[in-house]
């Protein structure tokens, strides 16, 4: 287990779930309601639209939230962690007989991982610029500097990103349960002094307001589902503090908090609609919203790092998993695997958010577009998780097919909903999560076209071994690693290396890397190793998806295995294919130059290994894709 905390009581692990889960759902009450009120959207505040959108957010959090994630999806765990590409795993497995199903799910997989990274966007931009938007409340004044101060504390957060979080990580739970405490004794007074709002908690509220409002109160759905948001992350951490301390989180302060809050909210408008202007901030009293604005956006700020370090951490399942080309990965921490920094993505996602404040210039503008990402996501973990409860658990059939129908009839309503705003802004996640998913697809067939195409033209290696070995070339002192992703064929690196060295190590390694389909493997089941006479030998090198990769070390571990490598006596030969887009030879041609272009761009496999830059000879192939 890794995190930025290591707590081992359950008091400690929940309120490191506080500061790291909950801060992307927690700090929705300062955009959900002024969205759903939006003038634009033509819902009026009068007293049966604010109960029945009220009794909307409240039962979408009792349903989709404490029953769909809290106690259903939590359990899905693959091997004690959880997020869509960890549920991918889990759910193909159980399915690995099926082809054509196994195909299909890795497909919505995918794209469900792809639109992620539109959430990892737009949590940063409309977070913060929701919290800094509180100062026009004050004063309008701040009015013209509203943007320019939020790109300033974005740009900020991510220039600081390469320095790790665990310097402030401890904060982040104290600070998220000053947030609760605030935001839920604030609603509480309005609710106390407006005592109607109870009527909310009845569902057939809701569910009246559905009935009378029709097409005002379906549109009303693309902007409920935002106090929704961030409902991800409960599963997506669920390796870094176990599904109980998250649970306890939620139960005992973070829900009660954030139906309070929307109550209050909701008890405002009823006292005086004029509040929709931004009814979170108007819910304190003047002195307290200079107060409020800092402590607002400190809990957005928390609220993004936790997305970006949730970005880093999904971009390097996929890198593992085979669906983006390798990238330089920085451990921020000596003593937390789990704290990495990717510089690449860091240096994208913020332009990307820097350029959604700047287009979309408020939150209640951004909102328009926050909502497909997060309900297609959510749809797509539903369907993951039918495998899962069916193929893997073995439930019954009908229940579990009753109950994952009308989780995703709510999944496809929101989604729905949020398409009607394509044109206002729902546009940009989709474009972010499409590009995505055609960069992980055409990296995952072009690795797929080229392993084929160098099975191709290699030998077969024990017969190779056996007639080189007849009349063997100079041995020399020492080991040569050879990587092979084929443990039956004669590496090329081998072969170039005869060809202008002519020589063979005392010691040879065809080593072959193998990314399992499960978090973490136990360090005793990582090498396989197969002697094969004449100091030759073949190690099978197996990494969890979300281990770290560092393979010297790792062949360390080879002595007990009779795989005796001195670190300073070792080379290491890496084949580096030069791919060729040709015509016609496996994907469109405009796929084939994307494949090429992230090949010559990709991060280096001896970084990527973490093999001593001194003990690497790298060989070059031509490959036609």
């Amino acid at each position: 287990m890794s995190s930025t905390f290591k707590p081992q009581t359950l008091s400690g692990l929940t309120l490191a779930a506080l500061g790291v889960v909950y801060g992307d759902i927690g700090t929705s009450p300062l955009y959900t309601i002024k969205t759903v009120f939006d003038p634009q959207a033509g819902l009026t505040p009068d007293r049966a639209n604010v109960l029945g959108i009220i009794s909307l957010i409240v039962w979408s959090l009792t349903i989709v939230v404490s029953l769909k994630y809290v106690t259903l999806i939590l359990r899905a765990a693959n091997r004690g962690e959880g997020g869509i590409m960890a549920l991918l795993a889990l759910a193909s497995s159980y399915i690995s007989q099926r082809g054509n199903l196994r195909t299909l799910l890795l497909i919505l997989g995918v794209f469900g991982a792809a639109l992620f990274y539109g959430d990892g966007v737009i949590t940063p931009a409309i977070s913060v610029l929701s919290a800094v938007e509180g100062l026009s409340t004050a004063t309008t004044v701040f009015n013209p500097y509203i943007v320019p101060i939020t790109l300033i504390i974005l740009t900020a957060l991510f220039i600081a990103q390469s320095r790790g979080s665990s310097g402030i990580g401890h904060v982040f739970g104290p600070i998220m349960v000053v947030w609760f405490v605030v935001i839920g004794v604030a609603g509480l007074e309005h609710v106390v002094k407006s005592p109607e709002i109870l009527v909310a908690l009845n569902p057939l509220r809701g569910l009246e307001f559905l009935l009378r409002q029709r097409w005002l109160a379906f549109v009303a759905l693309g902007a409920v589902v935002l106090a929704l948001t961030g409902a991800e992350a409960l599963y997506a951490d669920l390796g870094h503090f176990g599904a109980r301390p998250i649970r306890v989180a939620w139960f005992s302060l973070v829900f009660p908090a954030l139906a309070l809050n929307y109550m209050g909210q909701g008890a405002l408008i009823l006292a005086d609609p004029k509040t929709l202007e931004n009814p979170f901030y108007l819910m304190f009293p003047g002195w307290s919203l200079y107060p409020m604005v800092v402590l607002s956006t400190v809990a957005t700020v928390i609220a993004s790092q936790a997305v970006i370090s949730g970005t880093y951490s999904m971009t390097k399942q996929a890198i593992q998993l085979g669906f983006l080309p390798r990238m330089r990965v920085v451990y921020t921490s000596a003593r937390e695997i789990g704290q990495i920094y990717i510089p690449v993505i860091n240096w994208i996602v913020l332009a990307a958010v820097l350029g959604a404040v700047v287009g979309f210039r408020s939150s209640s503008a951004l909102g328009a577009a926050y909502g497909v990402a997060v309900t297609g996501t959510m749809a797509i973990t539903t369907l993951l998780t039918f495998f899962v409860v069916r193929n893997g658990w073995h439930y019954n059939v009908v229940l579990v097919t009753l109950v994952t129908a009308f989780f995703l009839s709510i999944d496809l309503t929101f989604f729905a909903a949020n398409l009607l705003k394509i044109m206002e802004g729902g546009w940009f996640p989709i474009s972010l999560g499409i590009i995505m998913f055609i960069i992980m697809s055409t990296w995952k067939h072009g690795r797929a076209i080229v392993s084929e195409r160098r099975r191709a033209g290699l030998s077969p290696l024990a017969p190779f071994l056996e007639a080189l070995l007849e009349h063997p070339p100079m041995r020399v002192p020492g080991t040569a690693v050879f990587l092979t992703a084929d443990a039956q064929a004669v590496p090329h690196a081998l072969l170039h290396n005869l060809a202008h060295n002519k020589v063979l190590h005392e010691r040879v390694v065809f080593l072959t890397l193998a990314i399992e389909e499960i978090p973490y493997l136990d360090p005793k089941d990582k090498l396989v190793v197969t002697p094969m006479g004449h100091g030759c030998s073949h190690v099978l090198a197996r990494f969890g998806f979300k281990d770290e990769l560092n393979l010297p070390e790792l062949l360390e571990l080879g002595a007990d295995l009779g795989l005796a490598i001195e670190p300073m006596e070792t080379s290491y030969f890496i084949s580096r294919e030069i791919l060729v887009a040709t015509p016609g030879m496996g994907m469109a041609l405009w796929r084939e130059r994307l494949f090429a272009a992230m090949a010559r761009n990709a991060g280096h496999m001896a970084e990527y290994l973490e093999l001593p830059p001194n003990r690497v000879i790298e060989l070059g192939t031509q490959i036609e894709v």
